[in-house]
This record gives C-alpha cells, structure tokens and sequence, in this order.
C-alpha cells in the first residue's frame, strides 16, 4: 500500500524558496531575480479498497529583485499591487463607515 502522505511530504521539500524566488535572469547589465508569492496545499485519503490524493497551487508574482551596478533594488509588480490593494481599500472603507455609524448611535 502506497504511503501517499509520505510522498507528498518529499515532493514539497523541493517547493520551499525555489518557487517563490525564481532563477536569476541576465537582462541588458542588470541581474533579474523574479519574487512571488506561493501558496501550496495536500490532501490524502482512501479506504481500504482505495487510496487518493490531492494537490494544488498558487502563485502571485510580487515583483522582481534588479542587481545593477548601483545597488540592490526591489521593483513590484504593479498590477499585482492595485489587484490586492483596491479590494482591500474597499474592505477597510465600509468596515471604517460601518464603525463610525455604529458610534453615532
């Protein structure tokens, strides 16, 4: 009987840093190394006539790292920042409205 849990286990020891960095690019003098943030998850199950499994994935480019000869220097991603950001105003808006109405009474 395969021991799925196990195996899931070794195949995410290999994720870890290597997916949210990725490998270093040379592009035009600079050093580009692309930043993102991962999310993984496993599931296992079975019965006795069956086992199974299950994995899934994501993965939300934040930004590049760029050596030049300057420095070291962080450039997001700009549409991942507004994809985050405006739900995120408008969360913080109505619970904000929501508290002051609250005060009010």
């Amino acid at each position: 009987m395969p021991h799925i849990a196990g195996d899931l286990g070794k195949q995410a020891a290999k994720f870890g840093v290597d997916s949210a960095y990725g490998a270093p690019i040379d592009v035009e003098g600079a050093v580009v190394t692309p930043v993102a943030l991962t999310v993984s998850g496993y599931a296992a199950g079975g019965s006795e006539e069956m086992d199974g499994g299950t994995a899934g994935g994501i993965a939300v480019p934040l930004g590049v790292y760029v050596r030049r000869e300057e420095g070291l220097r962080f450039e997001p991603n700009v549409i991942t920042l507004l994809v985050v950001a405006v739900p995120f105003v408008w969360v913080a808006g109505r619970a904000i409205t929501r508290i002051i109405r609250a005060l009010k009474k």
